[in-house]
């Protein structure tokens, strides 16, 4: 039993460690969001369906009532990569990636919604004391800044990725997560599709390989682990215990694209993630 849980667990934060890499890949790939976006999707639909042939994973939706949650969720995983990825551009990869980390906190107070569970007045404290993080983020609250702009996108973001979570974890139970993922970068690619009559397209050839390692690393693989931990762990707790992204991802993008956070971001982040960190040992209990 310790084993499986501590397998669980490994399986949970690899999972976090892939997606961190969203981070730096979004920030230094020199492409429109959508198209970026479109390319993540298409080539990691790839990735994901030869991998379920290979491991023979059944790709059949088993249930009509299953299609509207299913397609839903996909264009909440279309917005919430987009609008994560304009937070990126905007400011940087600490802001952009702590906004999007608000997420668990979302989640701890939308779940009594979607599960009938009893809400806790404790998230409410949480709420707080993550919106004074994001205030201490924001260096002067004028939507001209890009940085405000930026902080902005990435909590829209974070709202997209709540719900989409919560949708996902009422069909974890029936359904395999590289399945559900799979389903999900079908959606996203063909509500992007247009994208790429209308959109600069130049530098695809250069930008190529940083579009691959996006698909097959963050999303094929990283997405995939995170819905599978979904069947082992109640969503609070998943996106509570991945509060090592923020982490990982300042620190990739400190080495791979010096980027030195600003004191200000420090704090901010640190009462984020201490929000999160609290919330982690109280459900523990």
């Amino acid at each position: 039993m310790e084993n499986s849980h501590a397998k669980n667990i490994s399986g949970l934060l690899l999972a976090t460690l892939f997606i961190s890499t969203s981070g730096v890949l979004g920030r230094y790939i020199a492409m429109p969001s959508e198209i970026i976006i479109w390319f993540r999707a298409a080539l990691a639909m790839v990735f994901i369906y030869v991998y379920c042939r290979y491991k023979k994973i059944n790709l059949t939706i088993t249930s009509n009532k299953d299609y509207q949650p299913f397609f839903i969720s996909g264009v909440l995983m279309a917005a919430h990569w987009i609008t994560y990825f304009y937070a990126l551009k905007l400011s940087n990869v600490a802001l952009g990636i702590l906004s999007l980390y608000t997420f668990p906190i979302i989640i701890a107070l939308l779940e009594p919604l979607f599960f009938k569970i009893k809400f806790n007045p404790i998230h409410i404290l949480f709420g707080v004391l993550v919106l004074l993080g994001l205030y201490i983020l924001t260096p002067e609250f004028s939507i001209d800044s890009n940085e405000v702009r930026g902080i902005l996108f990435g909590v829209f973001s974070a709202f997209c990725y709540a719900i989409r979570i919560l949708i996902l974890k009422k069909q974890v139970a029936n359904y395999n997560g590289t399945m559900l993922m799979f389903y999900q970068t079908v959606i996203v690619t063909i509500l992007l599709l247009p994208t790429l009559f209308f959109m600069d397209l130049s530098g695809l050839e250069s930008q190529f390989p940083y579009l691959l390692l996006l698909a097959l690393l963050t999303t094929a693989i990283g997405h995939s682990l995170m819905l599978h931990s979904l069947q082992f762990f109640s969503a609070s707790t998943a996106s509570i215990i991945s509060s090592l992204q923020p982490i990982f991802g300042i620190i990739i993008a400190y080495i791979f694209v010096k980027e030195v956070p600003s004191t200000n971001t420090y704090i901010g982040g640190a009462l984020i993630l201490l929000t999160v960190i609290l919330e982690s040992l109280r459900s523990k209990k």
